[in-house]
C-alpha cells in the first residue's frame, strides 16, 4: 500500500512538517507545522473501505483540531499580553495542555485507544512514535514543572492500570505508549539529550512490536493462542515484551535506570517508587502475553505452523540479539 505515490507524498509531507515545526523561530511557525503534519496523518489512515478506519481518522482531525485551536487561541494570548508576566503560569498550562492533547497524554487520553483499535499496526507504529515528535519538543520550550510532574505521574498509573483489563494487542500497546508518555516527560524534564535516547529506544523496540504483530496478522491476545509459532518467533516476542516492560538485562531498562537515578538523586523518592511499581504491573500484562503463546497450543492446529518470510526473519532475529546485548553496553556505561 505504501509504494502508492499518494502515499509516499503523504509520508513525505508528515515528516517535513515534523521538521518545520521543530526547527521554527515561531510559535505560528510551530502551529503551521502541526496543522500540515495532521492534514498529511489523515490520509494515511483514513479508508473508505474500511468503517473503523474512517472513523478512527475523523475522531483523530476532532481531537487534533481542538488542540491545535487552544494552542493558537494561547500563542495569540502570549503575543499580544507579553508584558502582562502574571499570566505566563496560564499560558504555560494552557501550551502544555494542548500538546499532551495531541500526543494522547492524561487526562486527555481517552481518544488514544479507541484511536488505534480502528488503525493497521504501521499507522499505529506512526501514532505512537513520529506522532509524539513535534508536540514533546515544543512543549520542552515553555514548561510548567509543577503541572508536568502531576501529568506523569497520571500518565504512568493509567497506562499501567488501563492495560489490566485488555484483550486487544492493539489497546495494550496504546496503554503502553501512554505509560511511556510519562517516563518521556520525565526524561524531557531532565535534558533534551535524555529524551532523546529514551524515545529511540522505546521507538525501536514498538518498530519490532509491531512489525511482529503486523506478519502475523494479530490483534487479540487470543490468537496467540491458537497459533503455533515458531519457537525461536516466540523467544522474540518474550525478549522484545521484557525489553519493553523495562526488565534489566535489556535495552529498554538502561533509559529508565537513568531517570530513576535521577529521582533518586534529586530526592523524589515517591515519584520513583511509582514509577518502579508501575513498571511491575505493566511487566505483569506482557508476560500474559508471552504466557498465553507459550503454554497454550491447540493439537486441532497442529497442521498449521507459522513462519516469516526468511529476510523478515533475520531483521527480527538481529533487532533482538541487539536488544539482549544492551547489558554489555550498559555495564560499560555505569563502570
Amino acid at each position: 500500500m505504501y509504494y502508492n505515490s499518494n502515499k509516499m507524498f503523504f509520508m513525505y509531507m508528515l515528516v517535513f512538517s515534523t521538521f518545520i515545526s521543530i526547527s521554527s523561530n515561531s510559535w505560528l511557525g510551530c502551529w503551521i507545522g502541526l496543522e500540515i503534519n495532521l492534514l498529511s496523518f489523515i490520509p494515511l489512515i483514513s479508508n473508505s473501505n474500511n468503517l473503523l478506519m474512517s472513523e478512527a481518522s475523523l475522531k483523530y482531525f476532532l481531537i487534533q483540531s481542538i488542540a491545535s485551536i487552544n494552542f493558537l487561541f494561547t500563542i495569540l494570548i502570549k503575543m499580544t499580553l507579553l508584558k502582562n508576566f502574571h499570566f505566563n503560569n496560564f499560558l504555560s498550562i494552557m501550551i502544555n495542555s494542548s500538546m499532551l492533547m495531541k500526543m494522547g497524554s492524561t487526562p486527555f487520553h481517552f481518544w488514544f485507544p479507541n484511536i488505534i483499535e480502528g488503525l493497521t499496526w504501521f499507522n499505529n507504529f506512526i501514532l505512537m512514535s513520529w506522532q509524539k515528535i513535534t508536540p514533546m519538543i515544543l512543549m520542552s520550550y515553555y514548561m510548567n514543572n509543577k503541572f508536568l510532574i502531576i501529568i506523569m505521574i497520571l500518565n504512568v498509573i493509567i497506562g499501567a492500570l488501563g492495560g489490566l483489563n485488555q484483550t486487544s494487542l492493539r489497546k495494550l500497546m496504546a496503554f503502553s505508549s501512554i505509560n511511556n508518555l510519562g517516563w518521556m516527560i520525565s526524561a524531557i524534564m531532565i535534558s533534551e539529550n535524555l529524551w532523546l535516547f529514551y524515545f529511540f529506544v522505546y521507538s525501536f523496540l514498538i518498530s519490532i512490536m509491531c512489525f511482529m504483530f503486523y506478519n502475523m496478522n494479530m490483534f487479540f491476545i487470543n490468537q496467540l493462542f491458537i497459533s503455533n509459532m515458531n519457537s525461536i518467533i516466540k523467544i522474540n516476542l518474550l525478549i522484545n515484551f521484557l525489553s519493553l516492560g523495562g526488565l534489566p538485562p535489556f535495552i529498554g531498562f538502561l533509559p529508565k535506570w537513568i531517570i530513576i537515578n535521577f529521582l533518586i538523586n534529586n530526592n523524589m523518592f515517591l515519584i520513583s517508587f511509582i514509577f518502579i511499581m508501575m513498571s511491575l504491573i505493566m511487566l505483569f500484562f506482557y508476560i500474559r502475553i508471552i504466557y498465553s503463546s507459550f503454554m497454550f497450543n491447540y493439537m486441532k492446529m497442529k497442521w498449521f505452523k507459522m513462519f516469516f518470510k526468511n529476510n523478515f526473519f533475520l531483521i527480527i532475529n538481529l533487532f533482538s540479539f541487539l536488544s539482549v546485548f544492551s547489558i554489555i553496553l550498559s555495564t560499560f556505561l555505569f563502570l
